[in-house]
């Protein structure tokens, strides 16, 4: 496959990954508003589009499967069939099996590889059973029913599946737009045109064209013709940039950030030793701008990262609905603050954690109908996402009006599991239960289903969120509901830290997880059963030693440390440290592979004086500081 064919393949699999994305929202709504004609003519369009656009490429086995689906939605659209929850999801097994050829072609280049026989014969006979399904319509609807135009039959599949050659001499879209309409092979008219679809138009150039308007983010400015002016519309003043060449900006840009520190410690260096000096002056005064510069391009730089949390919450629709529908309980879902913008490394790590989040809140929390009506409410639970923007935080909350958190189901498995002692127990407060849920291998599942029971959802949400330097918080009210907080970094690749010293080894704490730091005697530290622990204000705070942890040599004579007290969710530890040196912004760099297990680490950075500092992983150190705690507790 050559570069120009690789490039319009590209832009196919881009533009029909936003279709099928708009599709799982589109049948959700569609679900609730079955009268909604033009929803389900938007629908159709984005499956006609993509079903032409395959057909040009020569991808028959995603046409049949289209073309199949495009046919049962003609019927939905001419009123031969009604809109039901039945007939949705069969349409969204098509949709799901479009995704895995998608998912074929961009790993082989084909889609021969995903076996779509199954769902073809399933929308064939879901079409044969029209009369069947319709008879549950009332008697004038059939009457106005009658008056419609039967559908033809569709073609047979080897007239419909002809393969398309494209010329190699044809290098984007705007070229395949503007092909004469009579070198369009034969099979290609007949993928173009679904049944009963007379009111699309027909042709390769208008296909084209309406798989541009159903894309959510159309680009035209790399498609425009020459002497069109640039001027005109919004969407010519968007261009497509591959994620890689963004990563590769924010690395440069980090690089610069490293330097100007440099350069900054190296200006004041100099200044203490000659104020006086004219050149140091104007050298400190051109500091200053390169300074101001850099900061403006870091912030322009991670602004052009940012995408709208909408692309994380567009999944949850149609998740909502199929495990509402296997758990049997009526769910509405309410997303709240889909504008609100994160990095994009944000956000393809936030979707996992959002996911067990809401499949808890559903399978835990919320009530079947029956349950709800004995407590006296609605037969309809819901589950809400929203998200808001806080200084340079984004705060993300995941709600639901169910039975909250039982505080004393939780003690019960935590100790049946022998994650706690008994001990240990009686002096936790409802919170500090609660939060055991986190723990890994908890779970109040009486079951292992393939929605819960194993014990790792909430432990992979901690661990995920910690690791963007986030914090979460659990709340419950109990009988109304529970909610989660997650508070995290608009960016993830430069933030600020806390340096701190441990003997000659210095070391970078998330300045996001530091709640304080406080200067303590060695004689201040306690030891309850083996665990070093302070008392800090009337709460006993658990510590943990870096020195220890890392085997670094201690110099045992020293009389005062410093203890950083760090919040990782709920859990308030403390680390022991021999000096505090200053806040500053660090680039996090990656260890590579060879060091990528090693353990408390996140990553390293370099500092203004050239030397490499380790980057600490909050997520490891709590997990350290649990084990640690509950063997001394045993």
């Amino acid at each position: 496959m050559n570069d120009e064919m690789k490039e319009i393949l590209n832009d196919f699999l881009a533009e029909s990954s936003e279709m099928l994305e708009a599709l799982d929202q589109h049948f959700v709504k569609l679900e609730t508003e079955p009268s909604n004609s033009e929803l389900l003519n938007e629908i159709f369009r984005c499956m006609h589009s993509m079903k032409g656009s395959a057909g040009f490429l020569g991808f028959t086995h995603l046409v049949e499967v289209a073309h199949q689906a495009e046919s049962l939605l003609n019927k939905l659209r001419q009123g031969e069939m009604s809109v039901s929850p039945f007939i949705i999801d069969i349409i969204l097994e098509a949709v799901d099996a479009v995704k895995m050829l998608q998912s074929d072609i961009r790993e082989t280049g084909e889609d021969s590889h995903v076996e779509t026989f199954g769902i073809v014969n399933k929308l064939a006979l879901t079409m044969d059973s029209a009369d069947d399904l319709m008879l549950s319509v009332s008697l004038p609807h059939k009457a106005e029913k009658d008056t419609v135009t039967s559908t033809p039959s569709p073609p047979p599949a080897e007239t419909m599946l002809s393969p398309v050659v494209v010329p190699p001499e044809t290098s984007s879209w705007s070229s395949l737009r503007e092909a004469p309409q009579h070198d369009v092979p034969a099979g290609i008219e007949d993928v173009a045109e679904s049944p009963g679809a007379s009111d699309c138009p027909v042709g390769l150039s208008d296909v084209l064209n309406k798989m541009k308007e159903a894309t959510t983010r159309t680009v035209q400015a790399a498609n425009a013709p020459a002497g069109k002016a640039s001027g005109g519309k919004e969407e010519d003043q968007t261009v497509r940039v591959e994620t890689k060449r963004l990563d590769h900006v924010m690395n440069l840009v980090g690089e610069l950030v490293l330097n100007r520190n440099r350069l900054i410690k190296l200006g004041n260096g100099l200044e203490e030793k000659d104020e006086t000096s004219p050149a140091l002056r104007e050298l400190n005064v051109t500091l200053a701008q390169l300074n101001l510069v850099t900061s403006d391009l870091q912030l322009a730089v991670m602004k052009t990262r940012m995408v709208p949390i909408r692309k994380v919450f567009s999944r949850f629709p149609r998740l909502v609905r199929d495990l509402a529908g296997k758990l049997g309980k009526q769910v509405r879902l309410e997303l709240l603050g889909e504008d609100t913008e994160v990095d994009k490394s944000v956000a393809d790590e936030l979707s996992d954690p959002l996911v067990h989040l809401v499949r808890n809140s559903m399978d835990h929390g919320l009530e079947t109908a029956a349950d709800r009506k004995q407590h006296g409410k609605g037969s309809e639970g819901y589950v809400r996402l929203s998200a808001q923007q806080e200084g340079n935080s984004i705060v993300i909350r995941v709600e639901d009006n169910g039975r909250g958190l039982q505080v004393e189901k939780i003690a019960e498995k935590a100790l049946e599991k022998g994650l706690v002692a008994q001990a240990e127990l009686e002096v936790m407060s409802p919170r500090e239960i609660m939060n055991l849920i986190f723990l890994p291998g908890f779970s109040t599942a009486d079951q292992v289903s393939d929605v819960s029971g194993r014990g790792v959802g909430m432990d992979v949400v901690r661990t995920n969120i910690s690791r963007m330097n986030g914090s979460l918080e659990l709340d419950s009210d109990p009988g109304q509901g529970s909610r989660v907080t997650i508070k995290l970094p608009l960016t993830v690749a430069i933030i600020q830290a806390l340096m701190v010293e441990v003997e000659c080894a210095t070391f970078a704490i998330p300045l996001a997880s530091v709640v304080e730091a406080v200067k303590v005697t060695k004689d201040e530290i306690k030891s309850i059963n083996g665990q070093a622990v302070l008392n800090l204000r009337e709460r006993i705070l658990p510590l943990l030693d870096l020195g220890e942890t890392f085997h670094i040599p201690r110099d045992r004579t020293g009389v005062e440390c410093y203890v950083v007290v760090v919040k990782i969710g709920e859990q308030q530890f403390g680390v022991v440290v021999n000096r505090l040196r200053a806040q500053e912004e660090v680039v996090i760099k990656s260890l590579g592979e060879f060091l990528a297990n090693v353990k408390c680490v996140a990553g390293a950075t370099i500092t203004g004086d050239g030397k490499v500092v380790l980057i600490l992983d909050m997520a490891d150190l709590v997990r350290e500081v649990q084990t640690s705690t509950y063997t001394g507790m045993r």
